[in-house]
């Protein structure tokens, strides 16, 4: 049992469906992708599992329960629009947001250190919000969405004005953090990120869940059967019934080709069929698709 369960959720406002029985099982300790394209009905999920808006059918568990505002204090929620009130200090505002989620002066205080510490941002402490590029007010809110150690994380587009650099330290603090034990909802538009960070996903669009699963696992559903094969010793011709080559380059003997298996689990047969042609096989992997080209796919196709 997850963490998070969504059952049938349902909201509408007027005659808009923002969320269509929406159900998800998202599990504990684990980095769960939400996604979807724009007014899909992330926002909308996400606002529900914080109690800030109540749905018109379905209901939302939390570790197995219906979820209070109690549970509330256990969710660190970094929204996509930012919070930071311009003309507060950063180091009183961080105070004020960890106090707000329940911690004690002194402890806010120790907790805010280390993370200053950590993100070499300890003169930052008494600037006021308004002197702070984007990236550097991004990183203040990221700290004050996790200093109180939540058990759950939704992250809503953790990467936006960081440059790469500040973008892969966000991405370690992220994989450091669901180590440690919390759970973390990442809705973002960043495939790569989910590629790199998530465990499972779930696509929404339309109001509807479309697929939901593992990384790896839906990636896989989505192959075409095709694979690379870099080998040397000649030239490979296309083995009727067993494989068909799509593409082959040539470079100073060493050829890089991608196969189209006629099968599912065809890969013995092919690489019995390369080595009888009298080839020398150095690499034979399966081209999976990306994330994002899934993404396109799926929202386009309506599917």
């Amino acid at each position: 049992m997850g963490l998070i369960q969504c059952k049938n959720v349902c909201k509408s406002f007027g005659e808009k469906v923002a969320l269509d029985r929406v159900s998800l099982d998202i599990p504990k300790g684990k980095i769960f992708g939400l996604l979807g394209p724009n007014g899909a009905g992330k926002t909308t999920l996400i606002r529900i599992i914080n109690r800030i808006t109540i749905p018109n059918g379905g209901e939302v568990l939390f570790d197995g329960r219906p979820i209070t505002q109690d549970d509330v204090e256990k969710i660190g929620y970094l929204p996509e629009e930012r919070g930071l009130y311009r003309k507060m200090k950063v180091g009183e505002q961080a105070m004020y947001f960890a106090q707000l989620k329940g911690m004690s002066s002194r402890e806010a205080a120790a907790e805010l250190k280390k993370w200053f510490v950590r993100f070499g941002i300890e003169s930052w402490w008494n600037k006021k919000v308004e002197e702070l590029s984007k990236g550097m007010a991004q990183k203040v809110q990221f700290i004050t969405t996790v200093v109180h150690k939540p058990s759950l994380l939704i992250l809503d587009e953790p990467f936006s004005g960081f440059d790469p650099v500040n973008a892969q330290v966000i991405r370690e603090e992220i994989l450091r953090l669901r180590d440690e034990g919390a759970t973390i909802i990442l809705s973002t538009h960043n495939m790569e990120s989910v590629e790199e960070l998530c465990d499972n996903i779930a696509l929404i669009n339309k109001s509807k869940v479309v697929i939901t699963g593992g990384v790896d696992e839906i990636r896989r559903q989505y192959g075409n059967n095709n694979v690379e094969l870099i080998y040397t010793g000649g030239c490979l011709a296309s083995a009727p019934g067993v494989f068909t080559v799509l593409s082959d380059q040539d470079d100073a003997g060493r050829h890089t080709a991608v196969l189209s298996l006629e099968g599912a689990n065809e890969g013995n047969r092919a690489l019995r069929e390369i080595i009888s042609q009298g080839l020398t096989v150095n690499s034979f992997k399966e081209l999976v698709p990306r994330m994002n080209d899934i993404f396109i796919k799926l929202v386009t196709e309506g599917v």
